[in-house]
């Protein structure tokens, strides 16, 4: 149950959106641009970060979105919840890593991210363009895990492969046409 008692009891984070368009429209632009913009992770390493770190966060709603959207774009099925349990021994390719080291300690322990911690990134042949973008996706979806367990949004399984596939399908922008539903 939602904490905005405006809101159905089952609402998800689109009606939360729809609720606020005024506040969600610049976030959902943020998101494309942060998710589906140029970059040199793919658009399924994206989602594959953005799953850890709700993951590492312990966002179930988020987790749950984003691993069905990384699923949707390739990422094989199971790879996040043993990437989770044990990085080191799970399929995740080792280039990846470093990355998914260094936003989860950024999510867990920010204080304590330093030069070694970007230097495995480098070290695994990403740039600096590759470290900014893990950064931006990681505090982004720091702050939506945060916005969702604010406001006590909640969904099951279900749910979370039919935003996986709407993001998979029309992506972050075409969220922005489902705003003016009343």
């Amino acid at each position: 149950m939602p904490y905005l008692r405006s809101l159905p009891d089952d609402a998800v984070l689109l009606q939360v959106f729809q609720r606020y368009p005024e506040y969600s429209r610049p976030v959902i632009d943020y998101h494309e641009l942060v998710m589906r913009g140029p970059s040199p992770f793919t658009v399924a390493e994206r989602e594959l970060i953005a799953a850890y770190v709700s993951g590492v966060n312990a966002c179930a709603y988020c987790h749950g979105v984003h691993t069905a959207t990384a699923e949707a774009f390739g990422v094989p099925p199971g790879l996040l919840a043993d990437a989770l349990a044990d990085l080191d021994s799970s399929a995740v390719d080792e280039r990846l890593r470093p990355v998914l080291r260094y936003v989860g300690k950024l999510t867990s322990a920010p204080s304590r991210v330093g030069p070694d911690d970007a230097d495995a990134v480098f070290g695994a042949g990403w740039d600096e363009t590759a470290l900014y973008h893990a950064v931006l996706v990681c505090a982004l979806f720091n702050f939506m895990n945060r916005m969702v367990d604010g406001l006590g949004i909640r969904a099951d399984e279900s749910y979370y492969a039919v935003s996986g596939n709407r993001l998979h399908s029309v992506g972050y922008a075409g969220l922005q046409s489902l705003l003016d539903v009343s």
